[in-house]
């Protein structure tokens, strides 16, 4: 009931799902909804629910976050929402059904590795009176372009920002003082989640007066100031141990806060509007997570570094309890950790990693692994792969995607079993066996291992999240071998590599490189008797908070993106053109922190380097009318209005010899072309 008191705007789109009801036959039957984090997506799907009970549709709700990218556990989880049982085929309910149904699937960009099974073999299974509505943070792939027979059956919805008349009508629907209203549209340019910072911000203090920093992070500096008034001190270590870790339940929160029961912790940050809920835990939205974490790190590093403490030690008290995909998951939160890091942040891809599946190679999979092994490596490779899928078949793990195909593998080599046929037949084992003999031989009971194969099947061994879940891996080898005496890590780019190696202390060990098809491969290597899996957490827990820069100095203001509504777009781009001649009163202009401008400069650039983009950006595109027999006449009206501006407009119009409103006419139709045409190439994606 909150939700829907809050809730304003989205007219449009209320209006197109509230028409499709209305026909008895759909006039689309998916409808694909993309926006950045904290635009409204989900509070939009819950609108749709409160207008399918309206019509006495049913409306099934879907989250990515709880579904395993698999045809079967969606498929699943389709039942559940629907409420049949597993017998029941979740078609021939829906076509049961008199009337329409609706499937809202949220967060769908989770759902990536099922986007071809979705598109090409669930949703034309689907009868005629199904709507479907997803919603992501991506536009939708190139695939549905390419289908023309998606064309006429689906709309695309890009999701902006409010307008201002609809930031204001929820600033009064949330009480906020009328006479900061302005100051607050201003600062958040209808950004949902800023709107929605701010209005927990005066929740939490009814008194505060709200005001910006020149020209801020939205989202940092409204979690810059609400962490500040948090109800107490616990509340405020829950909400900072939030955006350190990957995923915070109950039990982690009790144990880094030493407290018997954290629930009412847990409940009060489950109920911020910047947090959001998963399978295994809530998270903060990841600007809020970015923010906070910054300001910690700034405002208290001797507390940033003691909840690192207690966060490792959680995971670590916690990996010999567990086993199989919960010990993986403690993995990549230990890793996590490390993720400000400036020489580990490159090599991983925290986020995408884990829509992948661990698993034993079956011999359905030889050829698929053969095939990737051919594909980057050449036949030589190929062969000795095949030797070893046959010599030691247990040390070999693929990766799946959610349809259950390999997307990559690792073949470990116990270096301790093998024969010497086996050293004759493989130059990596025989170089490595080699600098085990002579230069850390093992000891009876003593394990070696040689992660002989590692790769990807479309990027091989580039950063990717395949590699990273190789290297998660490798990890839990370290922690969980009884033995493990020395490991060995080749790599076809040992250069690359040779910064995140240096980290770990997993050295390079050029003595053992080798050379199979033509290729030489460069060998690291870390010998665990010198340095103990326990010993190594613990210098990789002294460089786990060693940040890039000083700890003690302010973090770096990194300009985030915001999404202008079509109107603030538009009045956007006239005030780029009335301040062109004046670059110093564009440093105000919401443009700069467009995607329009941040895809060209980086969202690291300064501020000057922005400014001269945006000006790049709109004079070449006027500048492309001018041999245009139609549009010449719009060039030249902007150019001595704007890039060259007489004293006056009507100066203007005698210089191109034409009636004052002949060129008044002009001008406006240049201006709405040069923001029709930026537009476009602002909100991206498929056409509506």
């Amino acid at each position: 009931m909150a939700r829907r008191f809050q809730f304003v705007g989205r007219e449009s789109e209320r209006a197109m799902f509230d028409a499709a009801f209305a026909q008895s036959e759909l006039p689309f039957y998916v409808l694909y909804i993309f926006g950045p984090g904290g635009v409204g997506k989900t509070t939009l799907l819950y609108e749709f629910i409160h207008i399918g009970q309206q019509h006495q549709t049913p409306v099934v709700y879907i989250d990515g976050r709880n579904v395993e990218p698999s045809p079967e556990a969606f498929l699943d989880s389709l039942r559940r929402a629907m409420n049949v049982g597993d017998d029941v085929s979740p078609f021939e309910a829906i076509a049961a059904h008199p009337g329409h149904e609706v499937i809202l699937i949220d967060t769908y960009e989770l759902l990536a590795p099922l986007d071809n099974w979705l598109r090409e073999t669930f949703l034309p299974q689907l009868p005629d009176n199904a709507l479907i509505v997803l919603a992501g943070r991506r536009p939708p792939s190139a695939a549905w372009r390419a289908d023309p027979g998606w064309q006429t059956l689906i709309r695309v919805l890009p999701l902006r920002n409010l307008s201002p008349e609809e930031s204001q009508f929820y600033l009064e629907q949330r009480t906020i003082p009328r006479d900061q209203h302005k100051t607050v549209m201003n600062f958040t340019h209808g950004h949902p989640l800023a709107l929605s910072l701010v209005a927990d911000l005066f929740a939490q203090r009814k008194e505060v007066r709200f005001q910006p920093e020149e020209a801020p992070d939205i989202v940092k500096t409204l979690l810059e100031q609400f962490v500040q008034k948090v109800p107490g001190p616990a509340h405020r270590a829950a909400l900072e141990i939030c955006a350190l870790v990957r995923l915070t339940n109950e039990s982690l929160l009790a144990d880094m806060l030493m407290m018997p029961d954290a629930h009412e912790l847990f409940e009060w940050l489950r109920g911020l509007s910047f947090i959001e809920s998963g399978r295994s835990g809530i998270f903060p939205h990841d600007l809020a997570r970015e923010a906070l974490a910054a300001d910690l790190r700034w405002r208290n590093p001797d507390w940033h570094v003691e909840l690192h403490r207690r966060a490792r030690n959680y995971y670590i008290s916690r990996l010999g309890q567990v086993s199989g995909r919960e010990q993986q998951r403690l993995l990549l939160d230990l890793i996590f950790l490390h993720r400000d890091n400036a020489m580990v942040r490159p090599f991983f891809e925290w986020q995408e990693g884990g829509v992948l599946l661990t698993d034993a190679l079956h011999q359905t999979d030889i050829q698929a692994v053969l095939a990737m092994v051919r594909q980057h490596e050449g036949e030589e490779s190929a062969r000795l792969a095949s030797y070893w899928t046959a010599r030691q078949a247990e040390g070999m793990l693929v990766y799946r995607n959610g349809k259950g195909q390999v997307e990559g593998f690792l073949a470990m080599v116990a270096l301790h079993q093998t024969t010497p046929e086996d050293r004759e037949v493989d130059p990596a084992v025989r170089s490595t066996w080699n600098y085990l003999n002579h230069q850390a031989p093992l000891r009876p009971g003593e394990v070696g291992t040689l992660f002989r194969f590692w790769m990807a099947k479309d990027t091989y061994q580039a950063v990717s999240p395949v590699q990273s879940l190789i290297f998660v891996t490798a990890v839990r080898h370290y922690l969980t071998t009884p033995g493990l005496a020395f490991t060995f890590f080749p790599c076809a780019g040992p250069a690359f590599w040779e910064p995140i190696f240096a980290y770990g202390e997993i050295e390079r060990l050029p003595q053992a490189d080798f050379t199979v098809g033509g290729v030489r491969f460069g060998i690291y290597g870390h010998d665990w008797r010198v340095m103990p899996p326990g010993a190594w957490l613990n210098m990789l827990a002294e460089r786990e908070i060693a940040v890039e820069g000083k700890t003690t100095t302010a973090p770096p203001v990194v300009q985030t993106m915001i999404v202008l509504s079509e109107a603030e777009f538009a009045s956007a781009v006239h005030d780029a053109l009335r301040d062109f001649a004046r670059p110093d009163l564009l440093r105000a202009n919401p443009l700069l922190r467009s995607r329009l401008i941040l895809d060209r400069g980086g969202a690291n650039a300064g501020e000057n380097e922005r400014i001269a983009a945006l000006r790049e950006l709109v004079q070449s595109n006027v500048e492309t009318w001018q041999h245009s027999p139609r549009q010449a006449k719009l060039y030249r009206a902007l150019y001595h209005t704007y890039f060259q501006p007489a004293p006056t407009q009507e100066r203007a119009a005698e210089l191109l010899d034409l009636p004052f409103s002949t060129f008044r006419r002009h001008l406006k139709a240049g201006i709405t072309q040069l923001t029709d045409m930026l537009w476009q190439r602002e909100i991206g994606g498929l056409e509506k």
